[in-house]
């Protein structure tokens, strides 16, 4: 989340007005993130989120607004976007497609222990569940097809070994996705950014869960994957955490058990979350957009991850 476009107060009045939701108090810019403007703003009654989308269309907006409707309403703790009289949920502010969702309360786990991260593995299988109802479609926009198109761009930005590891990847994870093992994979809505950082929590409870514009109809195990990148490694080594892997993982077994399907294609998921987030990190490094308040993610971090994913698979027998 950034700032990349300016919201006045007065445009932001108008929109509470439009939606019945008070008077402005305050209107804050987010820092942090990379996709779109986000504000925090609070009115007379409540408070929100207020997100501007830079890259999205309005067109592909719906699936992830209603996504999270979907999500709220079967109890996950997730943002609500608000509709005005007509029940719109997507409007026009500042020249943008924008929408207005209620502020989670909580603070993310930037240190995440075991139990943090047992509640994170059953809350994604719970989310799982309750999308596989969800009647809309969309692909998954940063998936392979994104990967296969964004990898020459960032090619010239590497050294020889880096590039090398880029290209073997790819061509990896095109053998992958060709097979009848990666075609056999349950499917559905996933959040594909389920960072630390996109989960609050009050004491150990998990209270919310958010920043779904990354979200389309994936394999459930690539989202688990991602997940288990992010909240079950050491940072500075990339190298997985075991017992905060098993905690996760075994939370969400509790909950929806892996099929025989996916139990083998761990080691490969793993591996394709550290790809996507490798070349995400290295597209916004090399080739930034101008923002207020943007600070572009450190990519040799998922470069780190990759080569340990690729040197040492994770299994489900082994830590």
């Amino acid at each position: 989340m950034a700032v990349f476009t300016t919201v006045c107060e007065a445009e932001a009045d108008a929109l509470l007005q439009r939606l019945r939701l008070g008077t402005l108090v305050e209107l804050r810019g987010i820092e942090g993130g990379i996709e779109n403007t986000n504000y925090f703003l609070t009115s007379s009654a409540g408070a929100y989120v207020l997100t501007l989308f830079e890259r999205l269309t309005a067109e592909q907006l719906p699936f992830y607004l209603y996504l999270m409707k979907h999500l709220a309403h079967a109890g996950i703790p997730v943002p609500d976007p608000q509709g005005d009289e007509n029940g719109d949920i997507l409007y026009t502010v500042a020249g943008k497609p924008a929408t207005l969702a209620t502020r989670l309360q909580g603070r993310s786990a930037l240190a995440p222990t075991v139990a943090h991260c047992a509640a994170l593995g059953g809350m994604l299988a719970r989310m799982h569940l309750a999308g596989a109802d969800y009647e809309r479609q969309q692909p998954n926009l940063r998936g392979l097809a994104w990967w296969n198109a964004t990898a020459p761009l960032v090619l010239p930005h590497l050294n020889a070994a880096q590039a090398a590891l880029l290209q073997s990847e790819l061509a990896y994870q095109n053998h992958i996705g060709a097979s009848s093992a990666y075609a056999a994979l349950p499917r559905g809505p996933v959040h594909a950014d389920l960072f630390r950082d996109n989960v609050l929590f009050e004491g150990a409870r998990l209270s919310g869960i958010f920043d779904f514009y990354f979200a389309g109809v994936d394999t459930w195990l690539f989202d688990l994957a991602v997940a288990l990148n992010d909240w079950c490694v050491d940072l500075p080594t990339g190298r997985h955490d075991a017992a905060r892997f098993h905690a996760l993982l075994g939370a969400y077994q509790d909950v929806r058990p892996l099929t025989v399907h996916e139990r083998p294609m761990l080691a490969a998921m793993l591996r394709a979350g550290a790809l996507r987030f490798w070349i995400s990190r290295l597209w916004d490094y090399y080739l930034p957009r101008d923002a207020q308040l943007l600070t572009p993610h450190d990519p040799t971090h998922f470069e780190r991850v990759l080569r340990e994913r690729a040197a040492h698979p994770v299994r489900l027998d082994g830590a």
